[in-house]
């Protein structure tokens, strides 16, 4: 391989990442700038890279979707979803096939084009982005009323297996390979081989992990990424759905008692970072400026229709039978239905299938991305708020595998001074704030459960259990103090910085500080400082 390749390869990495970076200040239309990278790079921009090979481009993004897929599951903590998993359902299955045919019938009408060709539209471009909704909820932490966030990663995460279906079996029909029993095969077998090996693959692995002994560090990420292929690629040789096997994989061991599983979930989602950055970037290598111009006002039109039209109807014709989501909770899912990676796959799809097509399909669906992802993707926040559907009481995280029940809490460490105003008092009259529980003693080698009437004395380590504090405001930072510093010598009382120092690093010793701290050279300080003072 070239060196000059490789180098273009390592520049497309470095400046996904750098905007990943950014996506976490400005949230989803980032994804964007990967598209317009691609864009930069294939249509006369610094560095000309022209690419119009589909079918590469299909294989690329098929696996990247697939570990997208894997993750929608994987990434869902099913004890905070599973009260909302029917009607999730339905959305992610009944729900599609309305949209595509309700954005079938607007083509052919409005648009005039051919029956089929209208229906294989409405088919690819009927499902929702799972990583854009994942990444909204997760960075603006946005807590929802009556587990709407729920419902949305649930749809959202398993819509994509019933869209391809419909996607292929539409371009069966159009280049003359199917016939009504071969249709009526292709569903059973999309379903019964993809739930099939999904739950065989997802038990045998669950069964491997829990017995298997990793030896080297990240072994265990290895053998899950492993798997989320095998997921795919077994049922799909013998006709079964991928997509969907590859998701109840995910949702299933994602669900298990896995080691590290915190560390997995962090891996997997920024695999699927990268996943949407390849995607996005070979849509815009793909993209051709000087032919979108025909592909506007189209996209347009179909986008009007499916935000205003086709999605609220399939939301609201799906859920106002269980009574329990009100008008404003189905006017937020509605308007969080976003327009993405599997979109572009499925329309590249398309591109290489021997089906005659008349319109510009894969330029359609670009600018109706380009649409939803701006537009719905930044102001899903807004509606969320307009709508009165903030539910500040409300963890969006514990939706999520990478949650624990703990995670708000936090341990500390007390040593008792002699003078210490603990020293010789029992736990029950230290008057503790109603947060703040005392979980061990460390007496010398003894490790003391307390009680009540347990009395600490001088010399003893406190473990205390206390919440955590998260604030975005916030931030620790650390500063050395260097040779020859005017701060060396001075107590930490007349150090003039921003901020509060509360640990000092020396060697290998922590130290709590306190204003009568005397600074040394080397001295490594820790700072808590709000962000807008740094």
């Amino acid at each position: 391989m070239p060196p000059s390749f490789l180098l273009i390869i390592a520049v497309v990495m470095l400046a996904c990442i750098l905007l990943n970076i950014v996506s976490s200040k400005i949230g989803v239309p980032t994804l964007l700038a990967f598209m317009l990278l691609g864009i930069l790079f294939a249509n006369n921009g610094i560095w000309a890279v022209r690419f119009d090979d589909y079918e590469i481009a299909k294989e690329t993004c098929t696996v990247a979707l697939i570990f997208i897929m894997f993750y929608g599951g994987f990434g869902t903590r099913w004890e905070g979803v599973k009260s909302v998993a029917l009607e999730s359902a339905l959305l992610a299955s009944v729900g599609v096939v309305a949209t595509a045919g309700l954005v079938g019938v607007f083509c052919h009408f409005a648009l005039g084009w051919k029956w089929l060709e209208s229906l294989l539209f409405g088919s690819v471009m009927a499902s929702t982005d799972a990583a854009s909704v994942f990444s909204i909820l997760r960075g603006k932490r946005l807590g929802l009323k009556n587990n709407t966030a729920g419902v949305l990663e649930i749809e959202s995460g398993s819509n994509d297996p019933a869209a391809y279906m419909l996607t292929a079996i539409i371009l069966s029909i159009m280049n003359g390979s199917a016939n009504g029993g071969m249709i009526a095969w292709t569903v059973f077998a999309q379903l019964a081989f993809g739930a099939g090996c999904g739950l065989l693959i997802a038990k045998l692995a669950s069964l491997f992990f829990q017995r298997m002994d990793f030896s080297t560090d990240g072994f265990d990420s290895i053998f899950i990424f492993a798997i989320a292929i095998v997921a795919y690629a077994i049922p799909t040789m013998i006709g079964g759905n991928g997509y969907l096997s590859a998701y109840l994989v995910g949702i299933i061991l994602g669900n298990e008692e896995l080691k590290d599983k915190k560390a997995l979930v962090s891996f997997f989602d920024g695999v699927t970072g990268l996943m949407q950055m390849v995607i996005f970037f070979l849509l815009g290598l793909l993209a051709r400026p000087a032919m979108l111009h025909k592909a506007i006002l189209p996209a347009i039109a179909i986008f009007a229709f499916m935000f205003l039209v086709a999605r609220p109807l399939s939301i609201f014709g799906v859920l106002t039978p269980f009574r329990k989501y009100g008008m404003k909770q189905q006017a937020l899912i509605s308007f969080a239905g976003l327009r993405g990676a599997a979109s572009i796959v499925f329309a590249i799809m398309a591109m290489v299938d021997p089906a005659f097509l008349q319109n510009d399909i894969f330029n359609i669906v670009f600018v109706v991305v380009l649409l939803s992802i701006s537009l719905q993707g930044s102001l899903i926040p807004w509606a969320a708020k307009k709508l009165d559907m903030i539910d500040p009481g409300t963890n969006v995280m514990k939706t999520f595998n990478d949650y624990s029940e703990g995670s708000d809490m936090n341990f500390g460490k007390i040593s008792i001074a002699p003078g210490s105003s603990w020293a010789g008092k029992e736990i029950r009259d230290l008057n503790l704030p109603g947060d703040v529980r005392i979980a061990l003693i460390l007496r010398g080698k003894e490790r003391i459960q307390p009680r009540g009437h347990t009395r600490i004395l001088p010399g003893d380590e406190v473990i205390t259990l206390t919440k955590g504090f998260d604030d975005n405001m916030a931030s620790l930072y650390e500063k050395t103090i260097k040779k020859g510093s005017r701060r060396v010598g001075q107590p930490i009382s007349e150090y003039p910085g921003k901020g509060l120092i509360l640990m000092v690093r020396r060697g290998d010793e922590n130290i709590v500080a306190s204003g009568h701290t005397i600074l040394h050279e080397g001295d490594r300080i820790v700072i808590l400082n709000m962000n807008d003072e740094q």
